[in-house]
């Protein structure tokens, strides 16, 4: 089976494995509003997007999707769909407002709630620590630039557990740590905002170190399934010509190479390091660090939406890229359609990624935590939200995903992005992502015929169709 043997109107033809799990996902930010009720205090998100000029029309996560007050209806809307679990993240400044120091209890009265009723309705929580909202107080001392800001994750870990462990058996630190260090220090697309290599590189650091700090914590005090969830997007070069074969190398290093190695190997990869260092922007390794960010983990999150095709130029684009020292590369405009965040569609990637981390992680269970698509979707007049595109992309990624299982892939999960439309960051409202719709003035919820479809997969593999 193929991804393009499936029929995009039905799941027949998919099958996984005995115990697969399917859920789907969102983040604290993106979803919940109600920030500043209960204590919450600011976060860099609400910093930058309050920040003229940072995202689309100026939009804010103030009030997104109200998750904070309607997640009894959301919880029922995966019921209904028949998802065996929900990945969602915590928001720090919920419960800790100044990334330290007194603990919010509302803030996690919230998560306590939030909890019991994803258990009341028989779905697992997958519990992420951490989803790009860091405190501001902390980034007002430097954020993750600043080593201290790893131990301060470490101890948030520790609150967080001491209040859900006996509750939450799945458990993730960070979620795509490249955004959270390139995109928000060094390419300035994303919460701080900040362009500089040096503070880059000292956030992949901190960040891994932060990963491996609280992994210890969460281990020490019981946790036994612990994972982190990285992005990855395949580098292909334009030709095989040595420029743009070494521009390749150089992303593929820092978009994923830079993250999986260390946690994986306990080093980074030396290429990567190099590139930085002759960039003027070394990693500010410590004795011991390395031994710490590759504490063992029980499984990888996989985020895969894209692939890339990059090539060597010879003058700087001059656009503000993610990656430190490559202002000598771009990306080539994607073949084929796109979705509307302007992505190329790569069921194929998805399948040649997972055979990769097959290689380079060998015996670490694989859960994809997000997969999904952005499209124009619409309430038609029937009341459905038809979105074809969407259905397409997703029974053909599932495709893809068998295909690696066939092949090797030790792929025990998928989680669909997102569950619900939402806040897409710098894109604001913009850009649709959920199976289902919500309408942002009523924030009434209608299921899209993708949350239809992806009910029909479950429902056949529960059934062994």
């Amino acid at each position: 089976m193929t991804s393009t043997d499936v029929r995009p109107d039905t799941a027949t033809g998919l099958s996984f494995p005995p115990g697969f799990t399917f859920g789907a996902a969102t983040a604290s930010y993106q979803i919940e509003g109600a920030v500043d009720v209960d204590g919450r205090g600011p976060s860099i998100w609400d910093t930058f997007s309050h920040t003229p000029g940072r995202t689309h029309l100026g939009h804010t996560g103030d009030v997104a999707v109200e998750h904070y007050v309607r997640y009894p209806q959301d919880v029922a809307l995966m019921k209904d769909l028949g998802l065996d679990a929900y990945r969602f993240s915590v928001a720090w400044p919920r419960v800790l407002p100044t990334g330290a120091g007194a603990v919010e209890q509302r803030g996690l009265d919230f998560y306590r709630r939030l909890t019991d009723e994803l258990l009341e309705a028989g779905i697992a929580p997958w519990l992420t620590l951490y989803h790009w909202d860091l405190p501001q107080a902390l980034q007002d001392r430097g954020g993750w630039a600043d080593r201290d800001t790893a131990l301060r994750f470490a101890d948030y870990a520790g609150v967080v557990y001491d209040a859900l462990g006996d509750r939450v058996p799945h458990w993730s630190t960070l979620n795509e740590p490249m955004c959270s260090s390139l995109l928000g220090y060094m390419a300035g697309q994303h919460a701080p905002g900040h362009q500089d290599a040096v503070e880059a590189s000292r956030a992949v650091h901190h960040l891994l170190l932060g990963h491996g700090l609280a992994t210890q914590v969460l281990r020490d005090k019981g946790a036994d399934h612990l994972g982190i969830t990285l992005n990855f997007t395949p580098m292909s070069p334009a030709t095989d010509s040595p420029a743009d074969v070494d521009a390749a190398r150089r992303l593929d290093g820092q978009q994923n190479r830079m993250f999986l190695v260390p946690i994986v190997t306990g080093e980074y990869p030396a290429d990567v390091a190099a590139d930085l260092a002759a960039a003027g922007a070394p990693l500010p390794i410590e004795d011991g660090d390395l031994e710490v960010i590759s504490t063992p983990l029980d499984w990888l999150g996989v985020n895969y939406y894209f692939r890339s095709v990059v090539q060597a130029v010879a003058e700087p684009t001059g656009k503000a890229s993610p990656f430190i020292g490559a202002e000598r590369v771009q990306d080539l405009e994607p073949a084929g359609p796109t979705t509307t965040m302007g992505w190329g569609i790569n069921p194929e990637g998805f399948t040649e990624l997972l055979l990769r981390l097959r290689d380079l992680a060998p015996g670490l269970p694989l859960f994809i935590t997000e997969n999904g698509s952005a499209w124009p979707d619409q309430v038609s007049a029937d009341g459905a939200v038809h979105d074809p595109e969407r259905v397409d992309y997703l029974l053909r990624h599932l495709a893809a995903m068998t295909e690696a299982i066939d092949a090797g892939a030790d792929v025990r999960g998928y989680f669909a992005w997102s569950l619900l439309d939402n806040y897409e960051w710098a894109r604001g409202y913009d850009q649709r992502f959920g199976l289902v719709h919500v309408d942002y003035e009523t924030q009434v919820r209608t299921p899209k015929d993708s949350a239809h479809a992806y009910a029909e997969v479950l429902r056949q593999h529960r059934d062994g169709v």
